[in-house]
């Protein structure tokens, strides 16, 4: 079921209308309601795996409770390790099994040993990297003793669950979430028009940027070698739209759903095309996938108050950990190691946490030199995600020497291919960037103050531009968000 989709709109309507005027009443049935719509949401995927996840619920409901209830150290250890290994088991086998054996039998075939490896003919559960993180948190939170275990299984299961976040996140923690749960919620009309105005923003980035790009970068990615290299930096400087736009577009989505229900999700996305260097781009980009990893791999490793050689080894394995997340695959790994090189010389040079905030420096040149990072920025994302597009390392190493191919670089001829023209999305793209910038310092677009009437056209004018370009949009087919298959 797609946030973009019809039968999502009418699924939630339902449970909009069950949740404020029949159940609204009771908290435990309200909670109940959640849980077991949130259950019927995953099981529009595939009901199968409704198991996997309702055992993995289970699984960490229980071991939490038990390493609570421990009264010794090596009985907590052992609740504690059955639940990271069952989780972690799970996850490599359905979505890293493949990519190990393969990997070994490849290994060993460069020293003359040719291995047939069993090969798991298994699809992906939708989700499983997301709702995984969310127990795996839960339970290292118990174990360190900064939470205590929940009691109520209803409760617990909405905060693993949750519809809105459970097939593409955010990746929430207990600590902010579970409280929400088990405390009484208002209809708040402010909150709820926020929401809406969320649920517009991600619909347009999905819609009317990620989709249409999308048709673009498809085809030139799978035929990277018939094209110049002019259409090949398009294609990434396309991709790079559309992976924001469709990503973030769904978390949007996500958070605004989560408002309507009186419920707040944290920010997943804050402008990162706007960064002025790369750790910038990391506080900006998926945060709570990056604030993760940083929790519970890089500050237990470390962090950076060892040396300077075993903070550099840290930050190697959490960004190559945080490619190999999105997928089984050395495209991804490569992605992750690029964004470490990325960030290792601005680490060694002290300016990695140099702008932190929404503040940009005033002054005409230091204006513009905050443009030129910005796009230089942009410059080493957009070369990394040609990796993370591309279905192989040769693939990958393939498109970058077409780019420098010496022939009719500048013959960019992909727009009188295509039956939709590429003009309409450069147009909504530099809109898009205009809305961004002028909201830049606010958590939701179309929030600032109107407090002229200048502010105050802006505003509807971008509503209507928003809603007309969406409806221009619409395609028969509703089409699947880029996160799900991580």
């Amino acid at each position: 079921m797609l946030f973009n989709s019809l039968n999502f709109a009418l699924f939630f309507i339902l449970i909009f209308i069950l949740y404020w005027f029949v159940t609204n009443k009771s908290l435990k049935l309200q909670n109940i309601l959640l849980l077991v719509s949130s259950y019927v949401f995953y099981a529009f995927w595939d009901w199968r795996f409704l198991f996997l996840l309702i055992f993995s619920t289970l699984l960490d409901y229980y071991s939490g409770i038990k390493i609570s209830n421990a009264k010794n150290e090596s009985s907590k250890r052992f609740w504690f390790w059955l639940s990271i290994s069952v989780n972690l088991g799970f996850l490599g086998i359905f979505k890293y099994y493949n990519f190990f054996v393969t990997s070994f039998a490849d290994l060993f075939s460069n020293f003359g040993y040719v291995l047939n490896p069993k090969t798991l003919n298994v699809i992906l559960p939708v989700g499983i990297s997301f709702y995984t993180f969310h127990g795996l948190s839960y339970v290292i939170d118990i174990y360190k003793g900064k939470i205590k275990a929940e009691r109520n299984f209803v409760d617990y299961g909405v905060f693993v669950s949750f519809f809105p976040l459970l097939v593409a996140g955010p990746i929430e923690r207990a600590t902010h979430l579970l409280p929400q749960i088990k405390k009484a919620r208002k209809f708040d009309y402010e909150t709820a028009v926020n929401g809406l105005r969320q649920i517009l923003w991600g619909l347009f980035k999905k819609i009317v940027i990620a989709d249409t790009c999308s048709i673009f970068v498809d085809d030139i990615f799978q035929n990277y070698y018939n094209y110049t290299g002019g259409t090949l930096i398009l294609g990434a400087f396309l991709f790079s739209f559309q992976i924001y736009c469709d990503f973030s577009g769904y978390s949007d989505i996500a958070i605004g759903v989560a408002k309507l229900l009186g419920i707040d999700l944290i920010i997943n996305f804050k402008m990162p095309y706007f960064s002025r260097n790369i750790g910038e781009f990391w506080r900006r980009w998926h945060i709570s996938l990056s604030s993760w990893f940083r929790d519970y791999v890089y500050i237990p490793l470390g962090g950076s108050k060892g040396s300077q050689f075993k903070s550099i080894r840290n930050i190697l394995i959490i960004f190559i950990l945080s490619g190999f997340w999105h997928g089984a695959n050395w495209t991804f790994i490569i992605w992750g190691l690029l964004n470490a090189l990325y960030f290792i010389p601005s680490f060694l040079m002290k300016n990695n946490r140099k702008y932190v905030g929404n503040s940009f420096q005033s002054g005409f040149l230091s204006k513009i030199k905050e443009v030129f990072d910005i796009f230089i920025t942009f410059g080493l994302t957009t070369f990394a995600w040609i990796f993370f597009r591309s279905n192989t390392l040769t693939d990958a190493v393939g498109y970058l020497k077409g780019i420098f191919k010496p022939s009719d670089f500048f013959n960019i001829h992909t727009a009188l291919t295509y039956e939709v023209s590429i003009r309409p999305l450069f147009i909504s793209i530099f809109i898009f960037l205009i809305i961004e910038w002028y909201y830049k310092n606010e958590e939701v677009i179309f929030t600032k103050s109107c407090d002229t009437r200048t502010a105050t056209f802006f505003k509807y004018i971008c509503y209507i531009f928003v809603i007309i370009s969406i409806l221009l949009s619409i395609r028969n087919q509703s089409t699947s968000f880029i996160y799900f298959q991580f």
